[in-house]
């Protein structure tokens, strides 16, 4: 049965440097001790992550004493806000001081996603021993892979709509109107058709400070992401990973979750939806998934602190440790672990025209002994747009039959299948490629056929190639999808997606180089074959 709840309590702590961080806590209207649940964000904390979660009065009427805290430099809280960098120390002092309020029973868990989420990895890297378990959504694990950069190619589209967000709320804090102005018209329509496109004006003006500016610097993996990444090797407890099929960070939701389920003594559950980031709800983009695609994350996060802080056996331990949304059949399946020993592979084949007519690309299970190049041309005045997926606005899939019409987008598509293909967990597709300059991008792109000819994405892939180096790997978005018998899948290839990843200008350069007059028309040849075996690999 809910409890009632007393008005909420907006208290402060100080940081061991002095720092005032404001907090509003919510409280269950009767007598005892309480376990703890803590979201710390960056966003204004009346929020409360809402656009996802319940209310914190939800969680507070279970039993709960909810804390909403403003991390330093955002919200009320005072200090000077710097990506990342105080979430560690911040995390552990209000840790500290929640386990020792009134009313706590020292027990306490995490929740929240996205940056949300990110604080609660770097609280529990700290192993203090009052963090009991923690709920991550959406977290990108390794910064540079898992968030900025996918494949190597910079994530331009969520970054800068990110970046000048961040910036917008900056501006708001300090009362200037004219930047909060400007940012708030940036954020409605990104300004990407600019000298240096992924250096826009209003960014440089108004973000001159942003984590964005060096986020362009550090192009490539190296110190700045290893010390700028939550480390948890060392770190051991109970987690509920969450993450969504067309979510951007996805691939930092799988990443902790596979090093967790690997190694950890406790409970390490995935349950991973047909969701983008925001929201997670039973349509994103054209696709409804119906009712069982609704968000119970509150529901079964509720069952998880009850058996992390109150030692209530809710039964979580009899549940399947792997949940997925198939989408297809629009059912969730539960796994004893992330699908990854069954393997179906799928090999290009084409006439040479697989940019012009849908007939000539063809995937087939056997590698076939002759098979023709197929040449298509990149032209940056007219890039090949994104549409769906997971990098770019709105997310989703969507019809793409007309898209993949242009010439400049390779496609080959399967046989119409004869039964059910089930598809669950990693994708890669191995290209035989070359192109006429240094470096060039290969966005890959997985669909479902329908007979009438309709076209569906539901995951794609991204790679900057350097040098030419062969055979070419595109790690897509893992998925877990049913294609129903009498239809087939599309792969459909090409060398943009753009906004989502900025123009490759055909050398190897830092996004904060790449001028807009600089990009280069690039010829490139895709290979198949038996001496160029180009494939898909599907976990099944």
């Amino acid at each position: 049965m809910k409890m009632k709840i007393l008005p909420k309590e907006t208290t402060s702590i100080f940081t061991r440097d002095g720092i005032r961080l404001d907090a509003d806590i919510y409280r269950p209207d009767a007598a005892g001790e309480f376990p703890v649940i803590l979201m710390r964000q960056p966003y204004g904390r009346a929020i409360a992550s809402t656009v996802v979660y319940a209310h914190p009065t939800w969680y507070a009427a279970h039993g709960y004493i909810v804390i909403i805290q403003d991390v330093r430099g955002r919200g009320t809280s005072e200090g000077e806000f710097e990506l990342f960098a105080h979430e560690i120390e911040d995390g552990i002092d209000t840790i500290n001081w929640a386990a020792n309020l009134p009313g706590s029973t020292g027990e306490i868990g995490m929740y929240g996603f996205s940056y949300q989420g990110m604080t609660q990895l770097y609280a529990a890297s700290a192993k203090s021993p009052v963090i009991k378990t923690i709920c991550p959504a959406m977290i990108g694990y390794n910064l540079y892979t898992d968030w900025a950069y996918e494949g190597g190619a910079f994530c331009l589209q969520t970054n800068l709509g990110w970046a000048v967000q961040l910036a917008t709320e900056t501006a708001h804090l300090r009362g200037d109107e004219q930047a909060y102005q400007e940012l708030y018209q940036a954020s409605k329509n990104l300004p990407l058709s600019t000298t240096i496109p992924a250096l826009p004006e209003v960014i440089n003006e108004y973000g001159k400070d942003s984590f964005y500016h060096q986020w362009i610097e550090n192009y490539q993996p190296g110190e700045y992401w290893q010390n700028l990444s939550p480390n948890m090797k060392n770190v051991d407890l109970p987690i509920l990973h969450i993450g969504g099929w067309f979510d951007t960070y996805l691939r930092g939701t799988i990443h902790l979750y596979k090093e967790m389920a690997g190694r950890s003594k406790f409970l390490q559950k995935l349950i991973v939806g047909p969701w983008s980031h925001i929201p997670w709800g039973r349509k994103v983009g054209a696709v409804n998934y119906g009712l069982g695609a609704s968000s119970f994350i509150d529901d079964i996060q509720i069952l998880w602190f009850n058996q992390f802080l109150k030692g209530i056996n809710t039964g979580i331990f009899e549940r399947s440790p792997v949940s997925l949304f198939e989408m297809g059949s629009n059912e969730w399946r539960n796994l004893n672990s992330w699908p990854s020993n069954n393997y179906k592979f799928y090999y290009l084949a084409s006439t040479g025209l697989a940019n012009v007519r849908e007939d000539s690309g063809s995937l087939t299970q056997s590698c076939p002994n002759i098979s023709a190049d197929d040449k298509f041309v990149h032209d940056p005045w007219r890039p090949v747009p994104a549409l769906g997926g997971h990098a770019t606005f709105p997310a989703g899939s969507f019809e793409r039959s007309e898209l993949d019409c242009r010439t400049d987008i390779l496609t080959y598509t399967s046989e119409f299948f004869k039964e059910d293909l089930h598809i669950a967990g990693d994708i890669s597709v191995d290209l035989h490629c070359t192109a006429d300059t240094s470096s060039f991008d290969l966005s890959a792109v997985l669909s479902e056929v329908t007979k009438n000819g309709n076209v569906y994405n539901f995951t794609q892939g991204y790679i900057k190639v350097i040098d030419n180096n062969l055979p070419v790997t595109i790690c897509l978005q893992p998925t877990c999808m049913k294609i129903q018998k009498g239809n087939a899948i599309r792969l459909s290839l090409s060398a943009a997606c753009f906004p989502a990843y900025i123009i490759n200008p055909g050398i190897d350069k830092s996004p904060g180089e790449v001028r807009l007059i600089d990009s280069k028309i690039i010829t490139i040849t895709v290979s198949s074959g038996k001496n160029y075996p180009s494939v898909i690999s599907l976990s099944v």
